[in-house]
């Protein structure tokens, strides 16, 4: 039976509306509105207060949920968790880690940390400050706060999720207690990260009565909703080189259709895809181990299943080789030459670099190993994002990629990438490919329409930026944009060429500065054309322009970054740290963004 507030000191409209709420809350709901009540009628007391029915008053824990992301996936973790924490009773505020007060760390009560790995074993752009705070000697005790870390990570690179436990590692040096172990998570991270917030969530009490919070489930979707759990398949509708006759690379442009998807994206953002590995080394693959191909096997912990060739196709990675595998796998042989390798750090790592899972059935054979105990071993294919090269004002229902196609040859055999092999000679228009959108917060256009924009990138690393000016133009924006591009040659290798030279003509692109590498005997790139421009680089700087780097991290990015603090460093009279400084300190207003691989 509902509750009716009657023979009530409220007025009607009062009356009216307490009779509509009260009927919609649960019990939990109830006690800690009165509790709320309570405190709010004695607030200066201090004293424990009571309703008139004697349930105290409630203060909830605070939980704060920071994430470093690079890709997008930690933010995106990050407001999902802090949806299912708020479900169970639980106040929560996210941050990006660069937007975060670090001086705040002493206050918190629960701290939870979200972060991939970047490049070498680095925190991610936005989490540097943080990072870097956090091994200072300003960073303060934390005794009293309680945290968890979870960290995503590649375990195919040296330093997998190293960002993450240092996290750890450091806030545990600090005096923090642990709500529950670090986790690291595998390219196919959801169930271990779905485990561990079921965890924080049963480990954190609530303060009304010191219960334990039980994980709600997640609230059932209205209607068919396209994610990365659950991909749209796209239609082809183009698949076009972009290279002239002659060159040495192979550049697909690919027009994808995304009609009745709902799918929704920004320039900036990028595009999922789940590749299918090449029948070819499948085949082999399965005809060097003699197995049947129709053999059913395990996909999952679900218990799925599916024939053997079809699961090694489309569900398992067996082109990148992990420590983590080696080792599984070397359970299953007798062979010391695996054995020695494992043992060896440089071995190893010489070992993986460019070969596969067929290498390693055929090195280190005989295998006391069945089709079945394989694929337990393998870890899910992982999609490949790329940056997305079109905007959706400019292009409704379809989306436009610009993918760099992989083919070299290693250790006695051809090799082609996963993805750019299937975009380059197995993705016809007519066809089908399952993809997402991948929401990228940390390369986006400056809200103003006037702010000032350059943008620097080489090689595939223009994909964002025609999907910047496409969008630009839609929007009539009137700031100036200056492009600096790198490639190899002019002729073969200046990606969308015709476009760049119409922004110009129309005024949507206000000047471009190009680097042909290969066209002269001394090698020039971007950031010898940022050099050689200095005093209007920094003249844009110093006008609120946002700068944008997209392209190759090792190198090219690593090379812009440093002729950014060159230039800083001569057109200001700065010193080397000072201008570096500087450089940060765009990078903490998101003037300077970077979307590098």
């Amino acid at each position: 039976m509902s509750l009716q507030v009657i023979n009530s000191p409220f007025n009607k409209e009062q009356t009216d509306l307490l009779n509509q709420l009260l009927p919609t809350l649960n019990e939990q709901q109830k006690i800690w509105l009165s509790g709320y009540l309570a405190a709010g009628a004695d607030s200066g007391s201090g004293a424990a207060q009571e309703t008139e029915a004697g349930a105290p008053a409630v203060e909830t824990r605070h939980v704060t949920l920071l994430y470093g992301s690079h890709t997008g996936n930690c933010q995106a973790l990050a407001e999902e968790f802090s949806g299912r924490l708020k479900e169970n009773g639980l106040q929560v505020s996210v941050e990006d880690m660069d937007r975060y007060k670090p001086k705040s760390l002493k206050k918190e009560e629960d701290l939870l940390i979200i972060t991939s790995t970047h490049g070498d074993g680095d925190p991610p752009d936005n989490a540097l400050s943080f990072y870097e705070f956090l091994y200072s000697k300003r960073a303060p005790k934390l005794d009293g706060v309680r945290y968890s870390v979870l960290a995503l990570g590649d375990s195919s690179y040296e330093f997998y999720c190293q960002t993450g436990k240092d996290f750890d590692k450091r806030l545990e040096e600090l005096g923090a207690e642990r709500i529950v172990e670090r986790v690291d998570c595998d390219l196919d991270y959801e169930d271990e990260a779905e485990d561990w917030i079921n965890k924080i969530i049963n480990s954190l009490e609530t303060a009304e009565e010191g219960k334990k919070v039980q994980a709600a489930p997640n609230p059932p979707s209205a209607g068919l909703v396209y994610t990365k759990k659950n991909p749209f398949p796209a239609e082809v509708l183009e698949n076009i080189n972009l290279n002239g006759r002659g060159s040495n690379k192979e550049t697909r442009h690919l027009e994808l259709d995304l009609e009745d998807s709902n799918l929704e994206y920004e320039p900036g953002d990028s595009l999922g895809i789940y590749p299918l590995n090449d029948e070819k080394l499948v085949d082999q693959l399965i005809t060097l181990m003699q197995w049947d191909p129709e053999l059913s096997v395990t996909l999952n912990k679900d218990g799925e299943v599916r024939a053997l060739r079809e699961a090694l196709l489309s569900h398992f990675e067996i082109t990148v080789l992990t420590k983590p595998l080696l080792e599984k796998l070397g359970a299953f042989t007798s062979n010391e030459k695996l054995q020695e390798i494992l043992v060896s750090k440089e071995a190893l790592q010489t070992y993986m670099d460019g070969r596969d899972l067929l290498d390693v059935l055929t090195d280190f054979g005989p295998w006391n190993l069945g089709a079945e105990e394989l694929v337990q071993q393998l870890r899910k294919i992982p999609p490949r994002l790329y940056s997305i090269a079109s905007s959706r004002k400019a292009n409704p229902d379809e989306v436009h990629l610009t993918i760099g196609t992989v083919r070299y040859e290693s250790h006695g055999r051809n090799r082609l990438g996963v993805c750019s092999g299937q975009c380059a000679e197995r993705m016809e228009p007519g066809g089908n490919v399952d993809v997402f959108v991948q929401k990228n917060s940390n390369f986006k256009l400056p809200e103003d329409d006037f702010a000032p924009v350059v943008m620097i990138g080489a090689g595939t690393g223009i994909a964002p930026y025609r999907a910047f000016l496409e969008e630009r133009e839609e929007l009539g924006a009137e700031g100036n944009a200056w492009l600096f591009f790198g490639e190899q040659h002019f002729t073969t290798d200046f990606l969308y060429q015709t476009e760049w030279q119409r922004w110009l003509k129309d005024g949507v692109l206000s000047r471009m500065d190009v680097a042909f590498s290969r066209d002269n005997e001394e090698k020039v790139y971007v950031q010898h054309r940022m050099i050689e421009r200095s005093r209007e680089l920094f003249e844009w700087m110093e006008a609120g322009a946002h700068l944008y780097v997209c392209g190759d991290e090792k190198h090219m990015a690593k090379d812009v970054h440093q002729a950014l603090v060159s230039i800083v460093q001569k057109e200001s009279g700065r010193t080397e740290e000072e201008a570096e400084s500087y450089v940060a300190e765009l990078r903490q207003q998101k003037r300077y963004q970077r979307d590098v691989y």
